[in-house]
């Protein structure tokens, strides 16, 4: 028999006796906690060896992008942390820049999480910390001093609860059906300058074209074929799609499988595009090194679509969440995504090509990048604050609420014990950011820019 909201609510306040808010506060290193530089190196291993130079050049640049790349630390650092025993699809890498704007397929903007490679299902309170932890980290790097990077971690923690609170009273299908939009956003934003920089963010996105804004920067006309540009080490071939050799073969056989992965409709709507080239694309942090590219699709000579292929990896919460379901490890990434966004790609899809998994969607549709560097205090605590709101709804949909409410209560107890613990592991951060410096100086680790 279902229960009630107001039994799981009890359910989930009778977990405080297991483990109490105040515990989360709590971080101290293990006494057998690995070597982070070790794990990262570990983390490396089957990626492009000529790119993860780059990916350790990246993380280099300060904490708070050591912390971007990081993910598979922190995961074994919070899996020796309290939890309460409920588990919810988390993303697995919840930062402040995972977070953004992008059209759904219905052409509206949505505020929502942007990132999934990590997602799976596992304890609630991980996702909180690692966003809380963001918070603080990029306090400290946009220059506040400790009290008010707190502040920037309460503000996410506080918005994460009430906003806990308010979906667990929604039935089933309104949380499935919430989201935040653009108007949700301005509304939340009291002063004017920053609206209409947020409005004309949101115009300038929503006015980009494929043919006009990203074929120009992308790719190129040659011979009367268009091309992907190479910009080695960033963007470059690694073989003719259009050849009829094992490569050509190969991609599109994987794009084949990819294509029966789609709905009817989207399959269809697909096959109105021919794929004219694939090229590998660096992206981010903690993907570099990894397959990811560019697929060139065209449906006329000046119709075309960009898809982005990223290649999906064992989750780093796996070894201590347990195991996906999945077992195409993009298909993990796909569900994931679909259960925790409020909407997801229209072509969003999974294929796998010589023993690798990956999962397919479009490139820059319409994204809105937060800009986190240079953030007064009041802004980045509003912009913390979204997310928090952004990650209660995701859990809110794939898990339990009424019991993460019941949990939580009406008072501030977890939001201070989660501060209290995102500026002990930011602490940490930079004790493992050092340590990458000096396994760089010693020979230990290269590095490359890009």
């Amino acid at each position: 028999m279902t229960s009630t909201h107001k039994e799981r609510r009890a359910k989930g306040k009778a977990l405080r006796n297991k483990c109490a808010k105040d515990a989360h506060a709590s971080w101290k290193p293990h006494p057998k906690r690995r070597d982070p530089i070790e794990l990262l190196i570990e983390s490396s291993a089957g990626r492009m060896p000529q790119l993860v130079p780059i990916r350790y050049g990246r993380m280099m640049q300060s904490p708070f992008a050591f912390y971007r790349g990081a993910a598979a630390i922190m995961a074994a650092d919070l899996a020796r942390t309290p939890v309460s025993g409920i588990r919810v699809q988390a993303c697995g890498d919840c930062h402040l820049l995972n977070f953004g704007g992008f059209a759904t397929p219905e052409r509206n903007i949505a505020f929502d999480i942007n990132d999934f490679d990590e997602t799976l299902p596992a304890p609630w309170e991980w996702d909180v910390k690692r966003l809380a932890t963001s918070c603080v980290i990029a306090g400290q790097y946009n220059g506040y001093n400790k009290a008010d990077a707190r502040e920037m971690a309460l503000r996410c923690v506080e918005s994460y609860r009430e906003h806990i609170h308010n979906f667990a009273r929604m039935t089933v299908l309104e949380r499935w059906y919430e989201h935040i939009d653009a108007a949700d956003i301005l509304g939340a934003i009291s002063g004017k300058k920053w609206r209409r920089e947020v409005q004309a963010q949101i115009n300038k996105a929503v006015a980009r074209t494929v043919l006009e804004d990203d074929f120009p920067k992308l790719a190129s006309v040659e011979g009367g074929k268009p091309r992907i540009k190479d910009n080695p080490p960033l963007i470059f071939h690694q073989g003719d799609v259009s050849a009829h050799g094992e490569y050509g073969r190969a991609i599109k056989a994987a794009f084949h499988e990819y294509s029966t992965t789609l709905s009817d409709e989207r399959r269809d709507l697909l096959g109105r595009f021919e794929l004219r080239d694939v090229a590998i694309k660096v992206v981010g942090v903690g993907s570099v090194g990894t397959i990811c590219g560019i697929l060139l699709m065209m449906a006329d000579t000046d119709d075309a679509l960009f898809l982005q292929v990223k290649e999906a990896r064992v989750s780093v919460l796996e070894p201590y969440a347990g195991k996906s379901r999945y077992r195409n490890r993009g298909e993990r990434v796909v569900v994931g995504q679909r259960l925790m966004q409020a909407a997801s790609d229209l072509f969003l899809g999974w294929t796998e090509y010589e023993g690798r998994h990956f999962y397919i969607r479009q490139l820059r549709d319409t994204k809105i990048k937060p800009m986190i560097e240079g953030l007064s205090a009041s802004r980045l605590g509003l912009y913390s604050g979204w997310c928090g709101w952004a990650l209660a709804r995701a859990h809110a949909k794939s898990g339990d609420a009424a019991m993460i409410s019941g949990y939580l209560g009406s008072n501030d107890r977890f939001d201070k014990a989660v501060a209290k613990f995102a500026l002990a592991y930011t602490e940490q951060n930079e004790r493992d950011f050092k340590a990458l410096l000096k396994a760089i100086r010693d020979g230990r680790i290269q590095t490359l820019g890009g």
